[in-house]
């Protein structure tokens, strides 16, 4: 009686485990062809909208392992076992890292926001944070600026994310202002001649959108001449400086003051 009670409970457990096994089985089964098929389509996605190769690996890593995980989860329920303790513990730890690396993940959110967003490209000269330069390197963390003097600034991709950027790069064309003060009694009409004459001398500067010269201040001792040009982004600098140069020796040469402080010295008799 013994043996087949013995017999009879083991068939009843092996056929009740058995289940749960093969049960088992095939959800791994069909949830690693998911798990490939979602990986392999997060790839299709990310290649097609030009995700940096580095991120496209360190993010598709992470939705694998994230699956493979619940995979385990369903699994384990499958076979009976209590998975609320392991889903605690996931937390807690979840929560312990996130705590630990704050820092860290605020710079790799921020990294991974601007390789999607991209609101500047390698090559690009911005000014962020407070800094100015072209940018050398996008790294998952931080970003590498180098300045015009040739100095290396890094700054952390958090805090540059959730600043503001200037990036001068992104259009073909920039604009050029500068403003030249003359004296009162300098005749407005014959200075805007003149600066008009050295920005029509000047091939680098474009025809259209045209140039601007306008009266924009009348100054405690100057008139001010509030002169915009446009021209493409890489040649602004040299636009500016000959400008600057070019006019000052036009407004010389056509006798009209450019004012500036005297100092008055007073004698005192003996």
């Amino acid at each position: 009686m013994d043996i087949e009670n013995w017999t009879t409970k083991g068939i009843e457990l092996a056929t009740e485990y058995g289940l749960k096994i093969i049960g088992a089985i095939v959800i791994w089964v069909i949830g690693s062809w998911i798990i490939k098929k979602l990986v392999r389509g997060a790839r299709t996605v990310m290649t097609k909208r030009g995700f940096d190769e580095s991120l496209q690996k360190f993010l598709l890593n992470l939705i694998s392992w994230l699956l493979k995980i619940l995979l385990i989860l369903a699994i384990l329920s499958q076979l009976g076992v209590e998975t609320t303790s392991f889903a605690a513990i996931l937390a807690a730890a979840g929560l312990a890292i996130g705590m630990a690396l704050q820092g860290s993940l605020g710079n790799f959110a921020g990294g991974v926001l601007i390789m999607i967003f991209k609101p500047f490209k390698i090559g690009d000269f911005i000014e962020a944070q407070g800094e100015t330069g072209t940018v050398k390197e996008i790294e998952i963390f931080t970003t590498k600026l180098t300045t015009p003097d040739n100095k290396e600034i890094i700054i952390p991709n958090g805090s540059l994310s959730n600043g503001n950027i200037t990036n001068y790069s992104t259009e073909d064309t920039r604009r050029v202002d500068v403003t030249f003060g003359v004296g009162y009694e300098s005749d407005i009409k014959k200075t805007k001649e003149v600066i008009l004459s050295v920005v029509e001398a000047n091939p680098s500067i474009l025809k259209d959108p045209a140039p601007a010269i306008n009266v924009s201040e009348l100054g405690d001792s100057s008139i001010n001449f509030f002169t915009r040009v446009w021209v493409k982004k890489e040649d602004y600098w040299d636009v500016k400086f000959s400008m600057i140069e070019n006019t000052k020796e036009a407004l010389d040469a056509a006798g009209i003051d450019i004012p500036y402080p005297h100092q008055v010295e007073i004698q005192k008799k003996a």
